[in-house]
């Protein structure tokens, strides 16, 4: 491998186009996961540098490994594989088939993504895996599959880190504790809803330094200590409401 290849896997929220921008600015070649390669047609376009845009199949572990045992074999290998394929709903009924995809995407699929890889990387001898996660994996909560999915993956990633270790191998594991962004834009807050550039701009210096686990932004490290200090009975009574309009 004589360039610096990565592959995204989930690229087509905004979050994973930007980091791919700023990548692209580096002149790394990319693959672009999506369920919707044409729909991504024009953004791929846009970026100086190689671009490849290949359908995902993210509920069908099968296919995934498939699709990244070709991808590898054609790229000859990557140096960096960022996984963000996380599915989020809330229904106070907590129906099953609900659950039941969360669980698809964020456990099944998300583990065939991190094993397939770091097996790759295994053969290659090094490289980087690097998943969006989300301090909502601290505690549980009320889209209960969710909050239980998120620590999952972290704990996938402290254990595949903790194989390398063990294995000598220099593959970094990069676990980004993504802040409550989502909650933050209900509620139309300015201090904990930074720009999106910000964002990936952290988050490609983490990957950039081979950072273990990194709260993005900065200032959500704070909110997951105190998250995890809050007894249940005060935990349980936070409610995250949008401003109402003056």
């Amino acid at each position: 491998m004589t360039t610096a290849n990565a592959i995204i896997v989930g690229a087509s929220s905004h979050l994973s186009k930007e980091i791919a921008r700023q990548l692209a600015e580096q002149k790394v070649s990319l693959v672009l996961f999506v369920q919707d390669p044409d729909a991504m047609a024009e953004f791929a376009a846009s970026l100086p540098t190689k671009v490849d845009v290949l359908p995902l199949d993210i509920e069908n572990p099968t296919a995934i490994i498939s699709q990244l045992e070709k991808v590898w074999l054609s790229l000859e290998g990557a140096h960096l594989v960022l996984v963000n394929t996380g599915l989020n709903a809330y229904s106070e009924a907590l129906p099953w088939e609900i659950e039941q995809d969360i669980i698809d995407v964020n456990v099944r699929g998300f583990a065939a993504i991190c094993n397939t890889t770091f097996r790759l990387m295994r053969e290659q001898g090094y490289g980087q895996i690097a998943a969006i996660n989300s301090i909502a994996g601290l505690r549980g909560g009320p889209s209960v599959a969710y909050h239980a999915s998120k620590a999952f993956a972290e704990n996938y990633l402290e254990g595949l880190s903790m194989h390398a270790q063990r294995l000598k191998l220099p593959i970094t594991i990069t676990d980004i504790q993504l802040g409550l962004l989502d909650k933050a834009a209900m509620q139309k807050s300015k201090l904990w809803l930074p720009p999106l550039p910000k964002v990936a701009k952290q988050i490609v210096s983490a990957m950039q330094k081979g950072k273990r686990k990194v709260y993005v932004t900065k200032r959500w490290r704070l909110v997951a200590w105190l998250t995890l200090l809050l007894p249940e009975f005060i935990y349980n009574t936070r409610h995250w409401k949008a401003k109402k309009k003056k």
